[in-house]
């Protein structure tokens, strides 16, 4: 006979007294730390505990007794629920001053170097309505709060999900096959939210089969929306056909009609186009994508430069501090106490597209660009190409495979190298690159402090920070980038 599980605790009147990590904030009761999102310093509330270690627990709010100064009303109806802008219960001068903490915290714990006074973080510009992307999922199963689910009768509504009632909109943790329908999202245009209404109100109109991820049948399964700074629109719509024949079957048709009547409601969009996806995942990299209206790609503009993206680029989704956090970068990569007598050769890692390559080209000799992605390397061809920018070279792999010795020698060891690798920072191979280039200068730019911070104690053998500038890209979230110059230690 198994033994019965202990119920976990209800705390009363417990007083939220900071932050944690991944945006949650925390108690202490006794000698045990509590975790819980959605809370506020100085927020007075009932917790029920949902995980119970040995040093820490895990709770959610039941009610707020008592409300901190510092909590602001939220102000998206899917707050709480979707899973994003879990801050929105925080005033943004608050977010920002956590966000600073947060990086001061992790270089100083983890990379356990010597640091400079840190700037102040740059606010985001916009903090609604920024991005410039949004992946909207579609599922014959839509998601059901705790709420919903007490007002429903015990059918049609087995098994924790409604049965037979689509949705479109984001995949919420821990209920992978279904899907939280978004009626109005503020991270993005509101035209976003006209078109993805429209596509489903046509859908459940005319009968479109929506995605079923469990037995991997259903027409309608993933939408991707995108603008541009230059005023273009790029929608892309996920099918999976069940038919052979693809586009000439019943299936086929049904998705053309429905590209047809998008196209026809919103002249908005410049670029429309889809594709067939039979994987198991919905990524599209390696997929064939095709054109329905327009062209295959959309213009972002940035200062007197344009930049080409297609529907596998990657570009940064907060465009105009996209170019703050750009301009900091270049700022530290042309310091005024450069003593540089010449143009310098910079070294752009992890450079996606070749924003920042182009963007700096102007004031070096050369650049030279690496990305794993092949794609987004002829893009950044093409937007050398069409900036009139002829000092750029680009190469596709892995890092750790191109960035070796032979590669150095055979193109010059660079002056500057600049980096803006994924979250989880650079590999070691690629550290020990570097520090054998023995580059003047290295900025590092980072969306996740915690890798950049294990990244610089490594590079600190050769490296001291000079300079630590944080950059606010995504209000209401936990998530900060975070710029850092370093120059070669005086001994070198």
């Amino acid at each position: 006979m198994s033994r019965k599980k202990k119920a976990l605790p209800l705390l009363h009147d417990i007083e939220i007294t900071g932050y944690a990590a991944e945006g949650k904030a925390l108690a202490r009761i006794e000698d045990m730390v509590v975790f819980v999102p959605y809370a506020v310093p100085g927020d007075i509330v009932d917790l029920q505990v949902r995980r119970k270690k040995h040093s820490f627990m895990e709770a959610e709010i039941v009610s707020i007794n008592k409300p901190s100064p510092l909590r602001t009303k939220p102000f998206c109806q899917h707050y709480g629920v979707c899973g994003g802008c879990k801050w929105q219960h925080i005033p943004y001068e608050e977010q920002l001053r956590m966000k600073q903490q947060q990086v001061y915290d992790q270089l100083h714990r983890i990379g356990k170097i010597e640091l400079p006074e840190f700037r102040s973080i740059l606010g985001s510009v916009k903090t609604q309505e920024y991005r410039n992307k949004l992946d909207y999922g579609c599922a014959n199963k839509r998601y059901l709060t705790k709420e919903e689910m007490r007002d429903l009768p015990p059918a049609p509504f087995e098994g924790g999900g409604a049965k037979d009632v689509p949705a479109i909109g984001f995949h919420i943790t821990g209920a992978f096959d279904k899907i939280l329908p978004i009626d109005k999202c503020w991270l993005m245009d509101d035209l976003h939210n006209r078109i993805r209404n429209e596509v489903r109100d046509y859908a459940m109109a005319n009968g479109l089969s929506f995605f079923d991820l469990r037995a991997q049948t259903g027409l309608l399964r993933d939408i991707i929306i995108r603008n541009s700074n230059s005023g273009e629109w790029m929608v892309i719509f996920q099918f999976h056909l069940n038919d052979d024949n693809h586009w000439n079957s019943a299936e086929g048709h049904q998705a053309i009609a429905l590209l047809q009547h998008i196209a026809d409601e919103f002249p908005e969009i410049t670029s429309l186009m889809y594709l067939d996806n039979q994987k198991c995942n919905d990524t599209i990299g390696d997929q064939d994508i095709l054109t329905f209206k327009g062209n295959d790609h959309i213009f972002e503009l940035m200062e007197d430069l344009k930049f080409k993206v297609g529907p596998k680029s990657f570009y940064q989704t907060n465009t105009e501090q996209a170019y703050v956090l750009y301009s900091v970068a270049r700022k530290f990569a042309f310091s005024e106490n450069s003593e540089d007598s010449e143009k310098p050769l910079i070294y752009d890692l992890y450079t996606g597209t070749g924003t920042i390559a182009n963007f700096v080209a102007r004031q070096a000799r050369q650049v030279i660009g690496i990305e794993y992605v092949p794609e987004a390397i002829e893009d950044a061809k093409i937007n050398s190409e069409v900036n009139g920018i002829d000092n750029t070279l680009f190469y596709a792999g892995d890092m750790k495979d191109i960035l070796n010795d032979d590669f150095i020698k055979e193109h010059g060891r660079p002056d500057i190298i600049i980096t803006d690798p994924p979250r989880a920072g650079m590999h070691p191979d690629v550290v020990q690159t570097i520090l054998r280039a023995a580059p003047k200068r290295i900025v590092y730019i980072s969306c996740n402090p915690a890798t950049q911070a294990r990244d610089l104690q490594m590079l600190d053998v050769a490296y001291k920070v000079e300079a630590v500038q944080p950059v606010d890209m995504f209000p209401h979230t936990p998530h900060v980038e975070n710029v850092v110059l370093l120059t070669q230690k005086s001994s070198l």
